[in-house]
């Protein structure tokens, strides 16, 4: 049997066909539906946050938020991200100019900002990588010096906190990540927030084709529904969530016991938050070292991931021409090991064995 790098969470299927019970009775099958409503309600409840809009996946949410700030020219991000992060920027025709990384945390470093800060600038868009927060902040002292709007891509942090607020209640929109690899998820799905009331009717609009009522188009929108069944898996799946975070840090936990040494570096967690352990990413002194690695664990039939590989300024089709050292020597030494709800002990065992015996040969 395979151990991979995630494996989505599954409800008990008599809790999903509860609300799959409803969806047949009612046969209201998507557009802003009973569940969908009853899933965002919750989720403001559970998150203790004033506005969501929940979405069809993140990228969407992603490319509403950009829209909906109307931002145009260069938007200051990460090279250190899921590709959809630099593409939303790019399908909304403005240019990403990347920041390099801290070394420690990997997200965006917040003393290279200013630099890279021109008069065609917009937004900042900062990932929160691993879900592990930003240099919030640092990232708002600038945004206000120099009237810049502010995103974060927030798709891993479903559960951490910041300050003893959710992560998602900072800067001007948060988006976030529901698909099925995700901690938190509703097969495919995302969401939006933000504190400000009439980002949130725009975004609303957006969200529907711009419909303010059957006949009425007050804005150029977008398909951004998600369906009743992707809300009900949510439900399910929210049901469950505090167990869900316990196996994940109880997880990380163990992964700890085999792999404090000099020779494996891991994520700097800000000190100000409460962190999801969402992922277990290491760093290897070298490429090398980590496809030594790699090569081993897929011969005894693991699948870790190279998260996040290659570092997005390396790429072609959004190549820069300033180079990103901090970013692009993590990306190619970084790997993230399995972790997933019903990943056992044994298993961690396992994986941890494989690793040791790589790199002490």
């Amino acid at each position: 049997m395979a151990i991979y790098v995630t494996v989505p969470y599954l409800p008990e299927f008599e809790t999903y066909s509860k609300y799959l019970k409803g969806i047949w009775q009612r046969q209201w099958l998507t557009n802003n539906g009973p569940l969908v409503n009853e899933l965002e309600l919750k989720l403001k409840e559970y998150l203790q946050v004033p506005h969501l809009l929940y979405l069809n996946n993140g990228t969407i949410a992603l490319q509403i938020a950009i829209k909906a700030l109307k931002l145009k020219g260069e938007i200051i991000t990460t090279p250190f991200s899921y590709v959809a992060t630099t593409s939303s920027i790019v399908w909304e025709g403005c240019t990403p100019v990347f920041v390099d990384i801290d070394s420690k945390t990997f997200n965006i470093d917040a003393a290279k900002i200013e630099a890279a800060i021109t008069p065609n600038t917009t937004a900042i868009l900062a990932t929160h990588v691993f879900g592990n927060p930003c240099e919030i902040e640092a990232i708002d002292k600038i945004a206000k010096k120099h009237n810049l709007k502010v995103i974060y891509d927030a798709a891993h942090c479903f559960g951490t906190k910041y300050n003893g607020k959710s992560v998602f209640e900072f800067g001007d929109i948060v988006t976030t990540s529901f698909h099925a690899t995700k901690l938190f998820h509703t097969v495919e799905g995302g969401a939006v927030f933000t504190n400000d009331s009439e980002l949130l009717k725009e975004m609303a609009l957006l969200r529907n084709f711009g419909h303010n009522g059957p006949e009425n188009f007050d804005a150029v929108g977008i398909n951004g529904k998600n369906s009743e069944f992707h809300a009900a898996m949510g439900l399910a799946n929210l049901e469950n969530i505090e167990a869900i975070l316990l196996s994940r840090k109880n997880q990380s936990l163990q992964y700890n016991k085999w792999l404090d040494r000099p020779d494996i570096t891991k994520v700097e967690i800000n000190k100000n938050a409460s962190y999801n352990y969402a992922y277990y990413p290491v760093i290897f002194e070298s490429e090398a070292v980590l496809l030594k690695v790699k090569t081993e664990l897929e011969a005894n039939r693991i699948f870790p991931r190279r998260y996040f590989y290659p570092s997005l300024n390396t790429v072609e089709i959004y190549k820069s021409e300033n180079k990103m050292p901090v970013s692009e020597t993590v990306a190619k030494r970084i790997l993230c090991l399995p972790v997933y709800h019903q990943l056992s002990n044994e298993e961690i065992d396992f994986v941890c064995r494989i690793i040791l015996r790589a790199l002490n040969n």
